[in-house]
C-alpha cells in the first residue's frame, strides 16, 4: 500500500544537508520544492501554509528544532534563552495543532539528554529523532487505514474534507490513509472531494493525490455535499482532525461541524481519523481549543485575485468543532474508539 506523496524529507547528511518541502500554495500547479537550512525558514514555512496539515507540521517542527541545534553547534545547552526561544518560536506558528507541540515536547525530552555529549552526537541525535517522528507517523497512518478500511462496507462511497493525505503527514494520510486502503483492499467505489472553502486544501490537494495514485474521485464545492447525501451517493464521510479533546470533541478545517450535522440527520457514519498523537488528553473539551483566526485576504481573494468587493468585512476562522455526540467512530493506529468517548480515547493509552 504505498503512495507516491510526501510533504517533505530530508537530504544529505545531518550536518551539511537540508530539508525539502514541497510548497503546498502552488499545488496543484507546479511541484515546487523549497530548500530550509535554518529553523526560522521551517518556521515561516509553517506559518505560511508551505507545509500543512497537523502530523506535518509536527514533523516539520522536529526537524526545524534539529536544525536549530546544528546552527547553535558547541553553544547549545538545552534550557537556555536561546534554546528556549527556538521552541517558542516553532510553538507560534499555528495554535490549534496539537501534533506541534506534541512533536516539541518530544524534542524536547530528546534534548535534555544531551547536554553533556559531543556536538557531532547530538546534532546526529537531535536529526534522528526528528526522522524517526517522520516515520513513525507513516506507519501508525498505514495502520489507521487498515482498521479504518476494515469498519466499510464493500463498494463504499466516501465524502471526505480539506486534505489528510501523503501531503498533510509523514506520508500515506489519516483520513485519505484510509480511503486509499479501502481502494487498495478492492471496497471503495467512489470519494466526493469537498472543494474546502476557503484555503482550497480539498480542490488543490487532496483531489491532486487522488489523481496521483489513481483513486475514483469527483471534486464538489462544499455546499454541494447534502445534495449528494440526499440522493444516496455518500454512504460515509471520513475526515481527519487537528486535535482530539478528551471527551471525543473534534477540531477540524470550518466546514466539519457542517458535514456532521448533515450526517446525523441523513443517518450517515461520520468518522475521525486520527493518530494517537492528535488526542489532547489535556483539553477537557472542544470549548478549550483554541481556533486560529486566518486573514480575511484568504477569503476575499484567491491566488491574489479579488472575487469580493473591496472593503468589505470577511471572517476567516480556520478550524470549527464538532461535538462527540456526531462522531461515529474515531480511527487511530491503537484501535478504533467510540462512545463514551472520555472512556474509550483514554484506553488507547493504557
Amino acid at each position: 500500500m504505498e503512495s507516491k506523496v510526501r510533504p517533505l524529507f530530508w537530504e544529505g547528511d545531518w550536518f551539511s544537508g537540508h530539508l525539502m518541502m514541497i510548497d503546498q500554495k502552488e499545488l496543484p500547479h507546479q511541484e515546487l520544492w523549497l530548500k530550509m537550512e535554518s529553523a526560522e525558514e521551517v518556521a515561516d514555512g509553517i506559518r505560511e501554509m508551505v507545509v500543512r496539515g497537523a502530523p506535518a507540521i509536527g514533523i516539520a517542527a522536529a526537524f526545524g528544532v534539529a536544525l536549530g541545534v546544528r546552527k547553535a553547534g558547541d553553544s547549545f545547552k538545552s534550557t537556555s534563552p536561546e534554546t528556549l526561544a527556538l521552541f517558542e518560536m516553532l510553538a507560534a506558528t499555528r495554535p490549534t495543532a496539537v501534533n506541534l507541540f506534541w512533536a516539541l515536547d518530544r524534542m524536547k525530552s530528546c534534548l535534555a539528554k544531551l547536554d553533556q555529549v559531543s556536538t557531532k552526537d547530538r546534532i546526529t541525535a537531535a536529526f534522528v529523532e526528528a526522522q524517526a517522528i517522520n516515520d513513525e507517523d507513516r506507519e501508525n497512518n498505514l495502520e489507521m487505514g487498515m482498521q479504518g478500511a476494515a469498519l466499510l462496507k464493500d463498494n463504499v462511497q466516501i465524502l471526505t474534507h480539506c486534505n489528510t493525505g501523503g501531503l498533510a503527514t509523514g506520508g500515506y494520510g489519516t483520513a485519505l490513509g484510509i480511503i486509499r486502503s479501502a481502494f487498495h483492499v478492492g471496497k471503495l467505489k467512489h470519494v466526493w472531494v469537498d472543494e474546502t472553502r476557503p484555503y482550497l486544501q480539498g480542490a488543490r490537494l487532496t483531489a491532486w493525490e487522488c489523481l496521483q495514485d489513481e483513486i475514483p474521485a469527483t471534486l464538489i464545492t462544499d455546499n454541494m455535499a447534502g445534495y449528494f447525501m440526499q440522493q444516496g451517493q455518500v454512504d460515509a464521510v471520513i475526515v481527519g482532525t487537528d486535535r482530539v479533546a478528551a471527551n471525543g470533541d473534534v477540531a477540524n478545517k470550518i466546514g466539519t461541524y457542517s458535514l456532521a450535522v448533515l450526517c446525523k440527520y441523513h443517518n450517515i457514519p461520520f468518522m475521525i481519523a486520527a493518530p494517537l498523537s492528535t488526542i489532547d488528553l489535556n483539553t477537557p473539551t472542544g470549548a478549550e481549543i483554541p481556533i486560529e483566526q486566518r486573514s480575511s485576504l484568504e477569503v476575499t481573494h484567491i491566488r491574489g485575485q479579488a472575487i469580493a468587493p473591496a472593503g468589505i468585512t470577511a471572517a476567516h476562522p480556520a478550524f470549527d468543532v464538532t461535538p462527540a455526540s456526531l462522531i461515529t467512530a474515531i480511527v487511530t493506529e491503537k484501535g478504533v474508539a467510540q462512545a463514551p468517548y472520555g472512556e474509550s480515547l483514554k484506553a488507547l493509552f493504557d
